[in-house]
């Protein structure tokens, strides 16, 4: 049940009237009564109204999307795709509505601001996208608020990042649709009633548009070991992201299941670069190259990553791919047009963040428990090679 203006008085221990005025900032009350009222409010999780308050059952045309970082193309192609689907058309089933893109900076406090500001708003629906903060003090509240903006009406999409109740380990890959296929119907319905029975089926829900980054990360570790390398270090992104822990659980099982590194070894040729930019790779390329010379392969955290990878190598006089590897993760526009052209895993980033938008409008039906997860595919370009003779 929703908490009223009522029950932040109760708690301060003032009337509903001083919790108006304190809200309102338009009147002057006590330092200690209004420290007890915002104190109130916030352990309570109360909030204030925005412009629609006097519809209370209303929902606003707002549409929220919340990204790490809007300057990187991952980002920016998933928020164009949901963008991309408000504009739908005088005719079609749901009415056109404002997209507002929310620049988190990944920063956990401003993923929940930005969520309560959007319920201010009485947003229709929030798309979150990228990896999650895996700090139990983050998760829970994230967790919480989430869900109670789907009760509330908000349709909720995760994408790009697992479901609020991840499957047990050693689950999710039942989940994982063979590769080239989807895991629900493709056609977009087009009748308005289907749009409805998808409304109401989603209502309460939080649901999830995927990414497998385990077999992504997978599948490029086993292309180096099918062309031939032992020594393949890692750069990975930022350790509390669930998107850097599947990838590299994705690349260390590839390994393990060939018998190429135990833990020890994998450990040492693993560097977090804390970030997934291109100073990261650079830092963590030399970093690697310090600990492992003999490495002759790496794969980097995504795309971005890898090119200052390729970098740290050439200004150490290595060369891709001769005498090193490179692969990234993700095939964001400029991959195929990197030199050597980069080997990397393809995300379907465009349909996944058009999946997304679907499904914040009503417009696809929820899958089947609540969660799609779409495919990966190994793109092989020329900045993988078998190692040097010797090596």
């Amino acid at each position: 049940m929703a908490v009223t203006l009522a029950d932040v008085a109760a708690r301060a221990g003032v009337s509903s009237a001083t919790v108006s005025r304190v809200l309102s900032g338009g009147y002057p009350v006590a330092g200690g009564t209004r420290s007890r009222v915002l104190r109130a409010v916030a352990e309570l999780e109360y909030v204030v109204d925005g412009p629609a308050s006097a519809l209370a059952a209303a929902s606003s045309d707002l549409l929220g999307i919340l990204v790490n970082d809007i300057a990187d193309p991952f980002f920016g192609i998933i928020a164009g795709a949901v963008q991309g689907e408000l504009d739908s058309g005088a005719d079609a089933p749901v009415p056109r509505k404002l997209a507002v893109v929310c620049n988190t900076g990944g920063s956990p406090e401003r993923e929940l601001t930005y969520l309560t500001l959007l319920q201010r708003q009485r947003a229709a629906a929030i798309v979150l996208t990228g990896g999650a903060v895996e700090d139990p003090a983050h998760r829970a509240p994230l967790a919480a608020r989430l869900r109670r903006l789907a009760a509330g009406g908000t349709r909720i999409v995760l994408c790009g990042r697992p479901p609020l109740d991840p499957p047990e380990p050693g689950t999710e890959a039942a989940a994982v649709p063979e590769a080239g296929q989807v895991a629900e119907p493709e056609a977009r319905p087009a009748a308005a009633v289907r749009g409805r029975s998808a409304r109401r089926s989603a209502r309460g829900a939080v649901l999830t548009v995927a990414f497998d980054n385990r077999g992504g990360a997978h599948a490029l570790t086993e292309h180096l070991l099918a062309l031939g390398h032992r020594h393949i270090g890692y750069v990975a992104g930022p350790s509390e992201r669930t998107t850097t822990r599947h990838r590299l659980a994705g690349h260390l099982a590839a390994l393990a299941a060939h018998g190429a590194a135990g833990p020890d070894r994998a450990e040492r040729l693993t560097v977090h670069a804390g970030g997934y930019d291109r100073s990261c790779g650079y830092r963590g390329a030399v970093e690697l190259l310090r600990r492992a010379p003999e490495t002759t392969a790496v794969l980097a955290a995504n795309d971005t990553v890898a090119l200052g990878v390729c970098a740290a190598l050439r200004d150490a006089g290595l060369r891709v791919p001769l005498d090193v590897s490179v692969a990234g993760f993700d095939d964001l526009p400029f991959s195929a047009d990197a030199a050597p052209g980069l080997t990397t895993v393809r995300l379907p980033l465009q349909e996944a963040g058009a999946r997304a938008g679907q499904l914040a409008l009503g417009t696809r039906p929820a899958p089947p428990g609540g969660t799609t997860t779409v495919p990966h595919a190994l793109v092989v370009r020329a900045s993988t090679a078998p190692p040097r003779a010797g090596a």
